[in-house]
């Protein structure tokens, strides 16, 4: 037999032996191991004695008034909520509460649905920001492309440049 103290399950055997609701077979097996086991005999030896004391004991016997008395005192305590909360309890407060909570939820809601919009920030123009990003030089070398266009353009329909300046 492996050692009861080795195994969860097996412990379980020595608390029944301690109980005397071992059957035979295993209770002789037990013995058996408690006999060159210290441990174990100590173990059992413990639970015996405190099984025994279990079945010795006898309790008082209870008094024709006990239910009686445990009740009284039951209500003549006091929880430390009702303590914190006595001195709140008087009446206008209690009714006045819920009207404030209310008038309070009102104010909220006011102030958020009629509180002034927040202005956009102004954003730019996308023409605006490229034209901030650039050099110059890439300017000038625009402008320069600008007019040699202008002038291809008006070599290529000469009409067309006549019709603007009329």
């Amino acid at each position: 037999m492996k050692c009861p103290r080795e195994t969860q399950e097996s412990a379980e055997v020595l608390l029944a032996y301690g109980a005397c609701k071992l059957d035979a077979e295993s209770t002789a097996a037990l013995e058996k191991h408690m006999a060159v086991c210290p441990t174990c005999r100590e173990s059992a030896r413990g639970l015996r004695a405190a099984w025994e004391a279990l079945d010795a004991f006898e309790a008082p016997p209870v008094s024709p008034d006990f239910d009686r008395r445990l009740y009284r005192r039951i209500e003549r305590e006091v929880s430390w909520w009702d303590l914190l909360l006595r001195p709140f309890r008087w009446f206008p407060v209690r009714q006045g509460l819920p009207i404030a909570a209310a008038a309070g939820v009102m104010v909220f809601a006011g102030v958020m649905l009629y509180r002034p919009a927040v202005p956009p920030a102004p954003q730019q123009d996308a023409a605006q920001a490229q034209v901030d990003a650039l050099r110059p030089e890439q300017v000038e070398d625009a402008l320069d492309d600008m007019e040699m266009l202008r002038e291809f353009s008006h070599l290529m329909r000469p009409d067309a440049g006549e019709a603007k300046k009329m």
